[in-house]
């Protein structure tokens, strides 16, 4: 048998022969680590947010969702209360008497919304808080033909969004900002008001006409009413 010696000596020349076995130089190794380190790191892209989708997912949840992470919007310190929120669409639904309210989240964190809504002068009907990823809310028990401020109101740990004072301060009457918490809307009539209010009109026009045609053909001639001479 080959002593220990031997043995040692038989596998150094074995691993010395093989095509695969050198151990890199340290130079090699480094031009590799050089080459890890000038790659390019993937380009950021904004996350899939939008301030005014309904139920959206706060963006940083977003941000580290996907295999590499995405950029989000800034955002105000969270010890300060929120920006106010920007309302958008008003849409009234006369028939049912209520309205549905679309709304887009400020720049800030928010952990809730609440509505206010003004009819008159008065203190503000207030509706149940809401998440954070609510952007639509409905408004029910409208008065047909009435007049209506509507706010949106956010909140965080720090407080609350600012809100135009006594119901949409500086609001005129039918105007609606393009930027801001609050607008004014009119609820209109109701169409089976309107159809019964034509049909009134409608049947006095003819009775109205009927009256006229009666006057002239048959009145005029009982009472001998007297006719222009031909001249």
């Amino acid at each position: 048998m080959l002593s220990s010696p031997c043995r040692l000596w038989l596998l150094a020349v074995t691993l010395s022969l093989a095509p695969g076995a050198q151990p890199l130089a340290p130079q090699d190794s480094k031009e590799e680590e050089e080459n890890e380190t000038l790659r390019p790191p993937l380009p950021a892209v904004p996350c899939d947010y939008d301030p005014c989708r309904h139920l959206q997912v706060p963006c940083q949840e977003l941000q580290w969702a996907g295999p590499t992470a995405c950029l989000c919007p800034g955002l105000s310190s969270p010890a300060q209360p929120p920006e106010p929120p920007r309302l958008g669409e008003v849409r009234p639904e006369a028939e049912e008497g209520r309205a549905v309210v679309h709304w887009c989240a400020p720049f800030s964190p928010v952990h809730q919304y609440r509505l206010l809504l003004w009819e008159g002068s008065g203190d503000p009907q207030e509706g149940t808080p809401l998440n954070s990823t609510v952007r639509r809310a409905e408004l029910k028990g409208l008065k047909a033909g009435g007049s209506y401020v509507i706010c949106v109101v956010a909140a965080n740990d720090a407080g609350e969004s600012r809100v135009p004072e006594a119901g949409g301060e500086g609001l005129e009457q039918g105007s609606q900002p393009s930027f801001g918490p609050c607008g004014r809307f009119i609820m209109p009539p109701r169409p089976r008001t309107l159809i019964h209010a034509a049909l009134w009109v409608g049947t006095a026009l003819v009775l109205i006409s009927c009256s006229a045609l009666v006057w002239h053909f048959c009145l005029r001639q009982r009472w001998g009413c007297p006719r222009r001479r031909a001249i």
